[in-house]
């Protein structure tokens, strides 16, 4: 992305932040360290691959550069700005305005046919009911070895232990992008029997 775009992208989202703080729930978007982090398990056989909250397509892009056909993306954004934006940016994607929690009752997609979740969701931010119904959602839609992506700037994997539980999931943590403003960690959560309590969000934590 060149500079001038990077900076409209910047300003764009400050502006979104200012109108609604806790549905952005940051001021700038994620940077190219944390994109790669967040998708460098995603290759193109991975496919079709569902991102939510993609903003202003910094992940996105990261898949597309990856090898994902971006034909294989759909990008489920709530935000009208940044809906608009996405379908100009990835006209061959299919863009949702849609609250992500409402996944499986849009029928996006057959029960377990999608291969990753990418998410920049502020889970944080949520109320714990909704983020249970998201990561419900995404788990309907993934297919049985497939993993929900996501990032936080708190200590800790941002959904609570009591939801990981509930679903029969677990979260790794697989790196941390320090260069990243501010610095992020990258959980992979997937279906699994046990779960690591070390990892998990405390509801109080930082976003």
């Amino acid at each position: 992305m060149n500079t001038h775009c990077a900076q409209s992208d910047f300003f764009r989202f400050f502006r979104s932040w200012v109108a609604a703080p806790l549905r952005v729930a940051a001021v700038a978007p994620s940077g190219p360290v944390l994109a790669r982090l967040m998708t460098r398990e995603i290759s193109p056989a991975v496919g079709p691959v569902l991102e939510l909250g993609p903003g202003t397509g910094v992940f996105t892009r990261a898949l597309l550069e990856r090898g994902v056909p971006e034909s294989d993306l759909t990008l489920v954004e709530f935000g009208p700005e940044f809906a608009s934006l996405l379908a100009g940016r990835f006209p061959q994607a299919r863009v949702v305005s849609l609250d992500a929690a409402r996944i499986v009752e849009a029928g996006l997609f057959e029960v377990g046919s999608v291969g990753a979740v990418v998410s920049g969701l502020p889970l944080l931010s949520m109320p714990q009911d909704k983020v249970a119904a998201i990561l419900g959602g995404a788990f309907t839609a993934l297919r049985p070895d497939g993993a929900f992506y996501q990032f936080t700037y708190g200590p800790r994997c941002p959904v609570a232990a009591a939801i990981l539980a509930s679903h029969g999931l677990r979260a790794t943590r697989i790196g941390r992008a320090l260069r990243n403003i501010p610095p992020a960690s990258v959980y992979r959560i997937s279906r699994g029997t046990s779960v690591d309590t070390t990892l998990m969000a405390d509801s109080h934590a930082p976003v």
